[in-house]
């Protein structure tokens, strides 16, 4: 039987001490400066193109793919799909990013989290 998202979403709230969500330190400076935010399905997105070096884009390019073999076995784990386990700690991911660093909304714009 498979197992619903509420239980998805328990099982995802343990995913933030998992390796893919304790992001690089260039990572944090640039969500600091929204170079780089959180996205609604679960990924890490490049805000700002012109202040992302290829450095930076490398990490979030890893940082993702991680991501995904997270959220993969997650899915396999709880019976559903690798989408709807991203969408639900993207969630959680949203609702704990800290006050001043950018998230995407649901329209696909990116706000400054009070």
């Amino acid at each position: 039987m498979k197992k619903t998202l509420a239980s998805t979403l328990f099982v995802a709230s343990a995913l933030f001490a998992a390796p893919a969500f304790a992001a690089p330190a260039a990572i944090d400076a640039a969500k600091a400066k929204c170079i780089v935010g959180e996205q609604t399905d679960g990924y890490l997105g490049i805000i700002d193109n012109v202040k992302a070096d290829e450095a930076l884009k490398r990490e979030v390019r890893s940082v993702n793919q991680q991501r995904k073999a997270v959220y993969a076995d997650l899915a396999a784990r709880n019976g559903v799909t690798i989408e709807q386990a991203a969408q639900v700690t993207a969630e959680r991911l949203l609702n704990n990013a800290p006050s001043g660093h950018c998230i995407q909304t649901p329209e696909g714009g990116w706000v400054k989290k009070p």
